[in-house]
């Protein structure tokens, strides 16, 4: 594995194409939280013809929802979501312009065709360790969809996000590398 590489946001498409899957990164800039009734909101949206609340050309989206900060904190425990429930809105914003996602565990198909189509990636964070995550987050504010609670797409300031690439560019999977590379022993 190659050493850790260091990416600012919005992501570039040189950004994209330089990255392979397995390699760790370290994000530092704005990314966006949304879930799944997000996500759908987002989707709706563009089949109205109506504008996004989030400006979605190089950004990342964090399949999170954030625990209710405690007193003297920005942001509670931020792990990741399942990224399988965003699925089936992906491919839609990925072809509006989103450039990386973070989650935890497989994705479609469709999904992973349009990353391939519209050079974009997929990031693993890491389950379990939210509260950890959450020390990375410099400051946040919710920026759409307040009524979902938890579940509203905010705006983070992140600072050394640790992520790993998990699908790449041209459609290189982490999870298929390595269950392969497991078989084959």
């Amino acid at each position: 594995m190659s050493k850790t590489k260091r990416l600012t946001t919005p992501l570039t498409e040189e950004d994209i194409r330089n990255l392979r899957a397995g390699e760790s990164v370290l994000i530092t800039g704005k990314i966006y939280t949304a879930r799944d009734a997000a996500h759908k909101r987002f989707v709706e949206t563009i089949s109205r013809g109506e504008e996004l609340p989030i400006k979605l050309e190089g950004a990342i989206i964090y399949y999170a929802g954030p625990c209710p900060a405690k007193p003297g904190q920005i942001i509670g425990s931020i792990g990741p979501t399942t990224s399988g429930r965003m699925d089936p809105y992906a491919p839609k914003l990925i072809q509006k312009g989103l450039k990386g996602m973070i989650g935890k565990g497989l994705r479609s198909d469709e999904v992973i065709e349009a990353i391939k189509k519209f050079n974009a990636i997929y990031f693993a964070a890491i389950g379990g360790a939210g509260a950890l995550l959450s020390n990375r987050v410099k400051d946040s504010k919710v920026v759409a969809y307040e009524d979902l609670g938890t579940e509203a797409v905010r705006e983070l300031v992140v600072e050394d996000f640790p992520a790993i690439v998990v699908i790449d560019s041209e459609g290189n999977d982490l999870y298929k590398m390595v269950r392969e590379s497991s078989t084959s022993n």
